[in-house]
């Protein structure tokens, strides 16, 4: 039932699980759609780790190589002698 309500918004920048055992943390964790989910803490944040939201929530990924891949564009350059190489 929490998993629901927690799910049933537009929203999903982060949330927090404050569970007795690791087993249902996980648990409910990987359930919650959210791009964060801190587990029987708050704001630990590993700054390498990828951060930012579902749904309506956030402009993408921040942190880590997602932050490269949302401020980058990928683009293929073919060359004469059918070389490929992407930038």
């Amino acid at each position: 039932e929490a998993v629901d309500l927690a799910n049933s918004t537009r929203y999903g920048l982060s949330a927090i699980v404050y569970a007795g055992s690791a087993d249902r943390t996980e648990r409910v964790g990987r359930a919650v759609r959210a791009g964060i989910v801190w587990a029987n803490t708050f704001l630990v944040r590993d700054l390498a780790a990828p951060f930012g939201g579902c749904g309506l929530s956030g402009i993408g990924r921040e942190g880590g190589d997602h932050a490269l891949d949302f401020h980058s564009d990928l683009k293929t350059l073919i060359h004469a002698d059918d070389r490929a190489t992407d930038y």
